[in-house]
């Protein structure tokens, strides 16, 4: 058998192990977020497009709503990138050098956690390397015409529908386009604009939904980006910014990274393929290190350019590797890292096992923990205080991460009407997250058929509208567990109070307090 057999066997083996691993593990908040979006589907929403929402809405249809059934998707999806990497690196370094590539990208914490938790970055990836193996194969056709070029206007369309961060791949085709003598021609052929018309159409749905919206993405993106504040360089950030990125990498592959791209930098005037896979990776970065000055961002924004910037890398301490013994210890040190890194970051309970009490506060693998065992907690502690009360109470949520969880492992999902989520955010006159565009228990809406409620007075013609959940009783629920509730909370309700403090533990170590309030008397706030 040749190698690349052999690689290809080890990523079948790592896919069916992945499967089998994303049914044991419990939703993180983002992913039981974005499956409530499935729920609700719609043309774009507050903060992203509609590609993990349609990504979950499908694998939930084939699998039922079940950790697997929104995961499904997401070790498949790394396993057709490392192949999209594969097939690359090895157009452009040859076999040995895809090879150790497909393997190097399997070593990365980033991208391992990618390959078990549905979120927008294991399709983001996706598409983005797509993408750039689709944009390659179209310059190499250099012809007037080719279907690679309107399938990677596609590629990069979908992309932005899972990732807005998509869209840098235009700016890089351009700037490859312009500054390349030999594919400067393509600027004057049609197949590069009918690439911007597709990716264009594959905009739509999100102009479309903003534009309905008062374009409260565009307001998202902007405080997301630190954009909506005078620009000042605070000197911590940067330094902030590339450890986290170290963290996700694991600071031995993260430094190998930075020498391949400081070596790749001095040779891009002269090696074309170098200069290709630089500039799909250089605007990303570039635009992210300048805002990192005033503000560092989240590393996972930066990972669709580290996938031309990983073959770069393995390129380069490959040749290194062959003539340095240095070079080659420290490129497996690096793997072997890596690989350590993943393993711990994906399950710390080894080091729990080994006998050291991480505390589940440094744990990032504590978000997929404990949320049955807490939302079990919450439906007995509901049903006590309904039965206490003798009428049905709703839920509130202190955040809609909070609410997202209890949503999804809730054994009870009550809904007050279509819509409706099982479990609210606190009322707001503020668009915060997609919880502000279903229905809410604040909003008012024209009454039912023969409505009437002793608690507020009958529609009138100059009020047409009512509020059904005035006069009802509602539990809060904190994940921090202490004694404080939001302002809307406490000028919302006629009085609160805490009726429960659980502590959640595990491996006998504490993982979350769960702190539930009683709600009397709901009334609409003061505008």
């Amino acid at each position: 058998m040749k190698p690349r057999h052999y690689l290809f066997g080890f990523l079948a083996v790592l896919t069916v192990l992945r499967l089998v691993y994303i049914a044991q593990i419990e939703l993180i908040p983002d992913e039981a977020y974005y499956y409530l979006w499935s729920q609700h589907p719609d043309l774009s929403y507050y903060s992203k497009g509609p590609g993990v929402a349609m990504a979950i809405r499908a694998g939930a249809a084939l699998f039922g709503p079940t950790e697997f059934g929104v995961r499904f998707f997401s070790p498949l999806l790394s396993l057709g990138t490392a192949l999209l990497m594969f097939f690359l690196a090895r157009r452009f370094y040859g076999e040995p050098v895809a090879i150790w590539t497909a393997l190097a990208m399997n070593t990365i914490p980033i991208f391992q956690a990618g390959g078990l938790l549905m979120t927008i970055d294991p399709l983001s990836i996706f598409f983005w390397a797509a993408a750039l193996v689709s944009c390659w194969l179209a310059l190499e056709q250099n012809a007037r015409f080719n279907f690679y070029w309107p399938l990677t206007g596609l590629l990069i369309g979908v992309g932005f529908l899972c990732k807005y961060t998509n869209a840098m791949q235009v700016l890089s085709i351009l700037l490859l386009l312009a500054a390349t003598p030999r594919y400067r021609r393509e600027l004057s052929r049609p197949g590069f604009y009918i690439m911007l018309i597709v990716f264009a159409a594959c905009t739509a749905p999100v102009f479309l939904w903003n534009s309905r919206h008062a374009w409260i993405t565009v307001l998202h993106l902007r405080a997301r980006g630190n954009l909506n504040s005078r620009f000042v360089i605070r000197p911590g950030e940067p330094l902030l910014y590339m450890a986290m990125h170290a963290g996700v990498y694991s600071p031995l592959i993260f430094l190998g990274m930075l020498a391949a791209l400081w070596r790749a930098l001095a040779r891009k005037t002269t090696q074309l393929k170098t200069r290709y896979l630089l500039f799909f990776a250089m605007p990303l970065l570039l635009m992210y290190a300048v805002l990192s000055l005033k503000r560092a961002g989240e590393p996972n924004w930066t990972a669709p350019a580290f996938v031309s910037l990983g073959i770069l890398t393995v390129a380069y301490w490959y040749d290194r590797a062959k003539t340095s013994r240095g070079a080659a210890v420290f490129a497996v040190a690096a793997l072997v890292c890596g690989m350590a890194m993943s393993l711990l970051i994906l399950n710390p309970d080894i080091l729990r096992v080994a006998g050291v009490p991480l505390p589940y506060k440094f744990d990032p693998a504590s978000r997929a923990r404990g949320w049955i065992t807490s939302a079990n907690t919450l439906e007995a502690a509901r049903r006590r205080f309904e039965a206490a009360t003798g009428k049905p109470a709703f839920l509130i949520g202190n955040k809609y991460q909070t609410a997202a969880s209890f949503s999804f492992y809730l054994p009870e999902k009550r809904v007050e009407g279509p819509g409706h989520p099982p479990v609210y955010i606190p009322e707001s006159q503020d668009f915060e997250n997609q919880f502000s565009f279903w229905p809410r228990y604040d909003e008012f809406v024209p009454p039912p058929a023969g409505f009437q409620d002793a608690n507020q007075p009958p529609p009138t013609a100059e009020q047409p509208a009512v509020n059904l959940f005035t006069g009802r009783d509602a539990l809060y629920i904190s994940d921090q567990g202490d004694e404080k509730v939001d302002t809307a909370i406490k000028s919302g309700f006629e009085r609160y109070e805490m009726v429960a403090l659980y502590e959640i533990s595990r491996r006998g170590l504490p993982l979350r307090r769960i702190g539930v309030f009683a709600c009397y008397k709901y009334h609409s706030l003061s505008l």
